[in-house]
């Protein structure tokens, strides 16, 4: 078993229906009541069922998102370092260097009945930070085009959207305006806030705010209407 789905525009109306044993602090990833029936009917084919978890770790990002890759494993091939818990009749197996990405994460189906395989939803998103490698030089305007060409805007690439320059209010203050599959996503004002404001304030101190010039309302999947 393998899947890498993540959480996307069509899925935003998440499954509230989480399997009793996952209700309440501490976990790293909960898992829905659908999406338990589902893992627990691939798992239950296996030769040896009782013993075998659900891995789920990052092995990756995918523009702005993280990617995952599940599978099915035997508990006891699980790393001493690993976390390994149970919820219900599940255990899960999540890596060392995927927990702290992974804290409050939830495992569903598709909100899209169309769409197959299973959905991440995921309060955290990679870190969108400027390499160590590249200058930036210039104004204000200047230094935050470059940042987000350079950097940035590849990383939104991959789901179609891209970030721009608007202006520079009172020589500090950044008006930045997201497009393309952004504009109108219901995460591209998480992104804007969590990864964009603050790659661009850590990237040119000079800033002291950056602004969401985006209107969420316009675009093919409005976020607000």
């Amino acid at each position: 078993m393998s899947d890498s789905t993540t959480d996307t525009n069509e899925d935003v109306a998440a499954n509230d229906d989480v399997a009793a044993s996952a209700e309440g602090d501490g976990l790293v990833l909960t898992v829905t009541d659908a999406a338990m029936t589902k893992v627990l009917e691939i798992r239950d084919a296996e030769d040896d069922a009782e013993n075998t978890a659900l891995r789920v770790m990052i092995v990756g990002t995918r523009g702005v998102e993280f990617d995952y890759d599940l599978s099915l494993e035997s508990i006891d091939e699980a790393a001493d370092d690993a976390l390994v818990y149970k919820i219900d009749e599940l255990t899960i197996i999540i890596p060392a260097d995927s927990v702290d990405d992974m804290a409050g994460s939830t495992l569903d189906i598709p909100s899209n009945p169309m769409q197959g395989g299973l959905v991440i939803r995921n309060p955290n998103r990679p870190p969108v930070l400027a390499p160590e490698d590249i200058e930036l030089t210039g104004t204000i305007a200047e230094k935050v085009t470059q940042l987000l060409d350079l950097s940035i805007n590849p990383a939104l690439a991959a789901h179609g959207g891209f970030a721009s320059l608007v202006k520079v209010e009172d020589e500090t203050i950044v008006h930045v305006l997201m497009g393309g599959g952004c504009q109108g996503c219901s995460m591209s004002a998480m992104t804007l806030t969590e990864g964009i404001k603050t790659a661009i304030v850590d990237a040119i101190p000079e800033v002291t705010e950056v602004i969401d010039a985006t209107d969420h309302s316009q675009g093919e999947n409005p976020f607000y209407s």
